[in-house]
């Protein structure tokens, strides 16, 4: 039997993480607000949950010194807003739309190939009668969590 998990156990990963060859590291830059408005704990919140997924579900080396990993992740806060997306018959606003926007830099040192630069956006619905700042840190943390899952997915997942 121990036999059996051991030979089990090569490079199958629960997450589909596909590290490269050779990868021991991966550096990930904070990710500085550069959108018109700026929510103070939005960049550290991003960094940091995107440095706990990679620790986390890969075998990588996490450190956030720029430019020194096998990996690569860099980019910046693009956009953060509130806009009205649904009226109500009475043409009041009745839904609001809050998105975030961040564009990523990828960089692969062992694979140039692999390397890319993208912008990922997520948003998340909520009704107008609610005060923004009553839902804010919510929707912050579910936008976050998702931009984050689409840049590990497009970094090191083979989908």
């Amino acid at each position: 039997m121990f036999l059996l998990l051991s030979a089990c156990s090569g490079g199958y990963s629960f997450t589909g993480a596909s590290i490269p060859p050779g990868a021991k590291t991966i550096s990930v830059a904070t990710f500085p607000n550069y959108a018109p408005t700026v929510n103070p704990q939005l960049s550290q919140k991003l960094t940091d949950e995107l440095m706990q997924m990679f620790s986390g579900q890969t075998p990588l080396d996490v450190t956030n010194t720029v430019g020194t990993g096998d990996l690569q992740l860099e980019g910046e806060i693009t956009a953060y807003d509130t806009r009205a997306v649904a009226l109500s018959s009475g043409d009041e606003v009745s839904m609001n739309r809050f998105t975030i926007t961040i564009k990523v830099r990828f960089t692969n040192t062992l694979d140039p190939d692999a390397s890319f630069e993208q912008s990922f956006s997520r948003y998340r619905d909520y009704a107008a009668s609610r005060d923004f700042s009553a839902v804010e840190n919510t929707l912050v943390g579910e936008i976050v969590t998702e931009l984050c899952e689409d840049v590990f997915n497009k970094s090191v997942v083979n989908w």
